[in-house]
């Protein structure tokens, strides 16, 4: 378990909570597998009856540690893709509430949750392309079907950041609350799902995601065009721009 992810256990709720603020909770490999984990073992407790996923911070999360994401994983299944598996294979009832900006896998994790609510000052951003890698987490196939291709196009060609209220127009996320009543309507909406009947809200989950079976050979897809760019010269000079705060030069 990573010391930035934390796991409570709230009667028949599992709440996940990402704290890095040094790194404005940005993911590593470990923090990866660390949710990773906790998604599986709630999925496996019959006596766990939702998911709650959020932060501690201000901040949900900036999107993958740059610096770490370039070492590459250890050995054995990489953790990013553990993580994948689970937030699209879990079957427990996964809630994600957002408190503030949410960039990169972010935004597209969001797109595997069955509910997603937010804070008034949450904001979405997938700057895929401006750091010269491309989309992730199955998005280029889930966000065209739960926004539209033209607000899919806006959001995943140019980075443009969205505001909660535009997040929740689209159909991005379902619900907004005032920042401070975030975390408590959060657990109210988790411990609601928790107390109807299991069986019921599984197979309802089912039944809304038969349509995605593709997502599978999408996400197979994805990786091996992100994995092409990230050794590729435009993502070392997006990510040498980055970390010397310049303006990146393309050629």
């Amino acid at each position: 378990m990573s010391e930035f992810i934390s796991v409570e256990r709230h009667d028949r709720v599992s709440v996940i909570k990402i704290d890095r603020p040094a790194a404005k909770n940005a993911l590593t490999q470990d923090m990866y597998g660390a949710i990773a984990d906790a998604l599986f073992e709630a999925d496996e407790n019959r006596d766990i009856r939702a998911v709650l996923l959020t932060s501690d911070d201000e901040m949900f999360t900036a999107g993958n540690d740059l610096r770490d994401f370039q070492k590459g994983p250890s050995e054995g299944e990489a953790p990013v893709g553990r993580f994948l598996r689970a937030i699209r294979d879990v079957n427990v009832p996964f809630i994600i509430a957002v408190n503030g900006p949410s960039i990169g896998v972010g935004l597209t994790m969001l797109l595997h949750a069955d509910l997603v609510i937010a804070g008034e000052r949450a904001t979405f951003k997938a700057p895929f392309a401006q750091i010269g890698v491309v989309p992730e987490a199955g998005s280029s196939l889930l966000l065209p079907q739960a926004v539209g291709m033209a607000w899919a196009n806006d959001i995943l060609l140019t980075g443009r950041a969205l505001t909660a209220q535009e997040a929740l127009s689209i159909g991005l996320i379902s619900r907004i609350y005032p920042d401070a009543e975030l975390a408590g309507e959060a657990m109210t909406l988790a411990t609601q799902i928790s107390k109807m009947p299991p069986n019921a809200l599984f197979e309802s989950k089912k039944l809304i995601r038969a349509g995605r079976d593709a997502i599978v050979a999408q996400m197979e897809k994805e990786m091996v065009a992100f994995g092409n760019q990230l050794s590729s010269a435009e993502f070392k000079e997006a990510a040498t721009a980055f970390f010397e705060k310049r303006a990146p030069v393309f050629d």
